[in-house]
C-alpha cells in the first residue's frame, strides 16, 4: 500500500516525504499549548488556559494523520527497519498522544487547575523536543 501511495504521488511530481508536511501541526500547537499555558499561570488568565486547549484539541486532531504519515515514510524510505530512532519516535509519540488526550479531558473541567495543566504541557514539550531531535537524526544524522 505505501509503495502504491508513492508510487501515485511520484506520478503527479510530488517525490517528498509526507510526513514532514504535517509534522509542524502538532508541533507547533504543542508549543503554543506551553506557552498560553505558561501565560494562563503566569497572568492567571483563564482565556489563556482555554486557548491553551485549543491548541489541544487542534493537535489531537493532526496527530494521528502525522503518525501515519510518519509511517508510511518509514515504510517507504527505511524499508522498515527497526533501529533505536525509529523505535523511539514511535514511543514518543504514543505518549504525546495520550499526554493531549488526557490533558484535553482534564482541560475540558473549568475548575482545571492551570498549574497541573502546565505540568502536563511541559510533558508534552518535552516529548515534542525527543521527537523532533529523533527525527532530525534520522534525516540529517
Amino acid at each position: 500500500m505505501t509503495e502504491l501511495i508513492f508510487g501515485i504521488l511520484n506520478k503527479v511530481g510530488f517525490t517528498h516525504p509526507l510526513h514532514p508536511a504535517l509534522t509542524h501541526i502538532p508541533m507547533g500547537m504543542v508549543m503554543g499549548a506551553f506557552f498560553f499555558g505558561l501565560a494562563a499561570v503566569v497572568f492567571n488568565n483563564s482565556d489563556f488556559t482555554r486557548t491553551a486547549r485549543h491548541c489541544v484539541g487542534l493537535g489531537l486532531i493532526f496527530i494521528l494523520p502525522t503518525m501515519i504519515t510518519g509511517y508510511f515514510d518509514w515504510q517507504h524510505s527505511y524499508d522498515g527497519e527497526w533501529e533505536f530512532l525509529i523505535i523511539l519516535k514511535i514511543i514518543l509519540a504514543f505518549v504525546l498522544a495520550g499526554l493531549l488526550g488526557t490533558v484535553f479531558k482534564l482541560g475540558s473541567n473549568e475548575d482545571a487547575n492551570p498549574k497541573v495543566l502546565f505540568i502536563v504541557y511541559v510533558l508534552c514539550l518535552m516529548c515534542a523536543v525527543g521527537l523532533g531531535f529523533s527525527g532530525g537524526e534520522l534525516v540529517f544524522g
